[in-house]
């Protein structure tokens, strides 16, 4: 079974979020083991990146703005790859004053979800939908239309 991990800053503090992430982290549990870590913020971009590098395993995806953009299929392209190689990966998303660079140097793939700037309570939660609508798309679900 695929292992990810999502490594974040901060925890969530609304419910409806919450929820959020934890239904679409039921959706997955059938098709990978993903576990979260949350992360304290800290007073300073260093202070979170030795936390952060701490907590990183195989792969380190990093979530920020200047990424690469992908497309739902071609991350589940990504996904499949990582998959088929057993490979760990991490998915690390940010405080509200993103990462590092030591972390975004350390990351064998930076990837952005727009060029628009999102909360990252609530990025938590399209991160977990578009990992689980890789799944679907990979398994040939009519999830993803």
């Amino acid at each position: 079974m695929q292992k990810i991990n999502i490594v974040c800053v901060g925890k969530i503090k609304e419910k409806f979020y919450r929820d959020a992430a934890e239904e679409y982290l039921k959706r997955l549990s059938r098709f990978a083991k993903v576990e979260v870590r949350e992360i304290a913020e800290c007073r300073t971009l260093e202070e979170e990146a030795e936390l952060i590098l701490k907590a990183v395993k195989g792969r380190i995806i990093a979530l920020c703005i200047e990424g690469k953009m992908y497309s739902s299929e071609h991350l589940a392209g990504y996904i499949k790859e990582l998959t088929d190689t057993g490979s760990e990966c991490t998915f690390v998303i940010g405080s509200s004053c993103g990462l590092s660079d030591e972390v975004k140097n350390k990351a064998n793939l930076k990837l952005s979800f727009s060029d628009m700037t999102f909360p990252h309570q609530l990025m938590r939660v399209i991160l977990l939908e578009q990992i689980y609508r890789a799944f679907m798309i990979n398994g040939g679900g009519e999830y993803h239309k």
